[in-house]
C-alpha cells in the first residue's frame, strides 16, 4: 500500500512518514521543498522512500504526484489557509484523503462543500481525523448512543497545558469565533455553557471555556441532538487566545522525543436528554502527536482498504465523512488499545457501562 504524505517535511508530516513505514507500508513524500523532503524521509527511518515536488498552485502536479498512492494523509497546517488544494488534488486524482486538522470552521467547509465532488470520484474525504477530532467524534457518537433522545451534547477536550510545535501554535491562531449547533443551525457560540467539566477517571472538577472544537462541525452529521458544544480547559484557552505572531515565531519547529511523549490527550463527552438522563465517555492517550500520525495513517488504510463502518464498501463509502461516519467507532479505538489508548461510556444506573 502506497499512502502519500503532504506536509511531509513538518513535525506532524514526518511522524506520520514514520508511521507509514512502522506500519510496512510504502511512503511517498510531497512538498514544496526537495531537500527538506529527502532530510525529513532520512529523520523518518525511510531515506529511501521516494520523494516528490509539487506547490499548492499547482492543481495538475499535486493531482499527479497522488495519481499512483491508494489514499492521502494532509498534515500541511494552518489548513484554513493550505488545506482545500490539496483535497481537490486527491479528489482529482480519485484518491482517498484524510487530514489532521483541529480548525472547526475549516472542517465545517470541507463537510458542506465538497461531498457531490468526492461521491463523484469514488473516494472518501475525512478531515479533522487527528487527536482531538478524530478520537471526539468517535466517543461522542458512542456516548450519545446510550440515550433515547439527546438534548444537548457537549464535547470537551480536557487535556492539560503542555507543548506544541509551531504549527500547531498557527493553525490556533487561526482559531475563529467558535460555533454551536442548535435545532438544525450552525451559530455563533453563546457566552454560556458548563462553567466547568470533572476529569474523568479523577476528583477533579476544572475550569472550561468555549472553543472551536471540531465536534461541533461533525458530531450533529450522524448525533440527531438539538444542542452540540464544545469546551476545553479555561488555561489551555487562555494560552491559545494569547497566540500573537511574534509568540507563533518564537514556539520550537519541534518537540524532542521526551517532551513529545510526555504529554497526554483527553477528549470526553457528555450528553443529556433534558429529562435528567445522562450519558458519559472519554478517551484518552499519550504522545499526542504521536497518536495523530497513528490515527490519520490507520484512517487512510482502512479508506483504502475499503474497511469502512459497519462493513460498507464501494460507493457507500464516498463523500466527505466524519470520523464516525467513516469508520465504527468503537473498533476504531479499539485498535489503539495497543498505544496506552482507553476508552468509557458510562450512562445513569440501569443503562450499562462500557470499559476499554
Amino acid at each position: 500500500m502506497r499512502i502519500a504524505v503532504y506536509g511531509a517535511s513538518g513535525f506532524t508530516g514526518g511522524l506520520a512518514v514514520a508511521e507509514v513505514r512502522r506500519r510496512g507500508f510504502t511512503p511517498v513524500l510531497v512538498g514544496r521543498d526537495e531537500e527538506r523532503l529527502r532530510k525529513a524521509a532520512v529523520a523518518a527511518g525511510a531515506a529511501d522512500a521516494e520523494v516528490r515536488v509539487a506547490t499548492l498552485d499547482a492543481p495538475g502536479a499535486l493531482a499527479g504526484a497522488f495519481a499512483d498512492c491508494d489514499a492521502v494523509v494532509n498534515c500541511a497546517g494552518p489548513f484554513t489557509s493550505w488545506g482545500e488544494p490539496v483535497i481537490r488534488a486527491a479528489i482529482a486524482a480519485g484518491r482517498h484523503y484524510v487530514d489532521t486538522s483541529g480548525e472547526q470552521r475549516y472542517i465545517k467547509r470541507i463537510l458542506d462543500t465538497y461531498g457531490a465532488e468526492a461521491e463523484a470520484a469514488g473516494v472518501a474525504v475525512v478531515p479533522g481525523l487527528a487527536d482531538d477530532g478524530g478520537p471526539g467524534d468517535l466517543i461522542a457518537h458512542l456516548t450519545a448512543g446510550r440515550l433515547p433522545a439527546v438534548e444537548e451534547l457537549v464535547v470537551a477536550d480536557l487535556r492539560q497545558p503542555g507543548g506544541a510545535s509551531r504549527g500547531t501554535a498557527r493553525s490556533m491562531a487561526f482559531v475563529e469565533e467558535p460555533l454551536d449547533y442548535v435545532d438544525g443551525a450552525w451559530i455563533p457560540a453563546a457566552d454560556h455553557g458548563p462553567a466547568s467539566l470533572g476529569v474523568p477517571g479523577s476528583d477533579e472538577e476544572v475550569p472550561v471555556a468555549l472553543f472551536g472544537l471540531p465536534g461541533v462541525a461533525t458530531v450533529p452529521r450522524h448525533v440527531p441532538a438539538r444542542r452540540v458544544r464544545s469546551v476545553i480547559r479555561a488555561d489551555v484557552a487562555a494560552l491559545f487566545l494569547g497566540l500573537t505572531p511574534d509568540v507563533v515565531e518564537s514556539v520550537p519547529e519541534v518537540l524532542d522525543d521526551e517532551a513529545r511523549r510526555a504529554g497526554r490527550w483527553l477528549m470526553a463527552a457528555r450528553a443529556d436528554d433534558g429529562r435528567g438522563g445522562r450519558a458519559e465517555g472519554w478517551v484518552t492517550g499519550p504522545d499526542p502527536y504521536g497518536l495523530t500520525a497513528v490515527i490519520a495513517v490507520e484512517g487512510a488504510r482502512r479508506l483504502a482498504a475499503d474497511e469502512g463502518r459497519a462493513g460498507a464498501t464501494g460507493q457507500g463509502r464516498a463523500g466527505v465523512l466524519t470520523p464516525a461516519q467513516a469508520f465504527d467507532p468503537a473498533d476504531f479505538l479499539d485498535f489503539l488499545a495497543p498505544h496506552d489508548v482507553t476508552w468509557q461510556v458510562s450512562a445513569v444506573p440501569g443503562q450499562g457501562t462500557t470499559t476499554r
